[in-house]
C-alpha cells in the first residue's frame, strides 16, 4: 500500500480496494484508521461552493483595502500552502451554527468551515439564550473537497478558553489555550506540551492579533475587516484575514491555520460581553 510522497494528509479511497471505505493517510504512510464511504443513497461531503467573480472581487478588496495586504506570490492551493488565507462567516440574523467559507487572496474557494455535533435542543438553546458560550463547540476544517483536515474542540467553560486540535483520524495536534480574560488576549499555542507559539491580541476588543513562534519573533498576523457598521450590528458575520509571513513547519503550520479560523468560536463568542 504506497502513494505518492507528496501526497497531503487525507481520507482517500482505500488502496486495498474494500467497497465503500475510506484510509486515512497521514502524509507518508497509510494508517490503520479508517471510515465508510460513500455508499449508495449516503451522504457525501459536501464540498463548498466556488466563487463567482463578483465574490472574488470582493474578496481581494477585502485583503488589499480592509487588511492593506499588497498581493503576494502564488501558493499551493490548499490551506495549508497559501500565505493568505480569507475567513468569511456566512452572515445571518440568528447563528444557530459557525459556517465560514475560505478563500486565497484572489477570491478562490479553497475550504470551509462548519460546526458539527449540534443536536435541535442546543440549536434552541443558541437561539433564545446566551448560554451556548459556555458549551462545548466542535468544528471541522475541510478542504475544497469536502473532506475534514483538521478537528476543534473547545471544551464547556466559564471564563477562559481552550481549543483542541486533532486529525481526523484523532491524532492530536495541538492546543490553543487562553492566558487571560482581561486586558489584550493572550493565548499560547501548544503541541506535546511545549509552547510553540502565541496568539496576541493588539488591542482590549480583541479585534487584530499577531501569531508569534516559540522565540516570540512574528510569523502570522490576523486581521479582522468589516463589512460596515450596519451588518456588523443586526448580525454576527465576523471576517478575517490570516497573512503567514514565512513557510512554517507542522505542527505549527496546522495549529497558526486553526488559530485564524478559531478566533470566533474561542473568543469572539464572547463578544456580547465585551462590549
Amino acid at each position: 500500500m504506497t502513494a505518492p510522497s507528496n501526497t497531503p494528509p487525507g481520507w482517500y479511497a482505500d488502496p486495498r480496494g474494500i467497497p465503500n471505505q475510506l484510509r486515512w493517510w497521514d502524509g507518508g504512510q497509510w494508517t490503520e484508521h479508517t471510515h465508510a464511504g460513500a455508499a449508495p443513497g449516503q451522504a457525501t461531503p459536501q464540498a463548498p461552493p466556488q466563487s463567482t467573480p463578483d465574490q472574488q472581487a470582493r474578496v481581494q478588496q477585502q485583503v488589499q483595502q480592509k487588511a492593506g495586504l499588497v498581493p503576494g506570490g502564488v501558493g499551493g492551493g490548499t490551506l495549508f500552502t497559501e500565505p493568505v488565507l480569507v475567513v468569511n462567516q456566512k452572515a445571518k440574523l440568528i447563528e444557530v451554527t459557525n459556517e465560514y467559507s475560505v478563500f486565497d487572496q484572489q477570491g478562490r474557494t479553497i475550504g470551509s468551515v462548519v460546526q458539527v455535533g449540534q443536536g435541535f435542543v442546543r440549536k434552541v438553546v443558541r437561539v433564545l439564550s446566551s448560554l451556548d458560550q459556555f458549551l462545548t463547540h466542535r468544528l471541522e476544517i475541510r478542504d475544497v473537497h469536502g473532506q475534514p483536515q483538521l478537528l476543534l474542540t473547545r471544551p464547556a467553560k466559564f471564563i477562559k478558553s481552550k481549543v483542541i486540535v486533532t486529525r481526523p483520524d484523532g491524532q492530536p495536534v495541538g492546543e490553543i489555550v487562553q492566558q487571560n480574560a482581561i486586558g489584550k488576549i493572550h493565548f499560547s499555542i501548544e503541541s506535546g506540551g511545549q509552547q510553540i507559539g502565541a496568539l496576541r491580541a493588539e488591542n482590549w476588543r480583541a479585534w487584530n492579533f499577531a501569531v508569534t513562534d516559540h522565540t516570540g519573533a512574528e510569523v502570522a498576523r490576523i486581521t479582522k475587516t468589516w463589512e460596515g457598521l450596519a451588518k456588523t450590528m443586526f448580525t454576527t458575520a465576523d471576517n478575517y484575514v490570516l497573512q503567514i509571513h514565512r513557510q512554517l513547519p507542522d505542527p505549527l503550520l496546522s495549529l497558526v491555520v486553526a488559530t485564524a479560523l478559531t478566533v470566533d468560536t474561542a473568543l469572539k463568542q464572547d463578544a456580547r460581553g465585551l462590549g
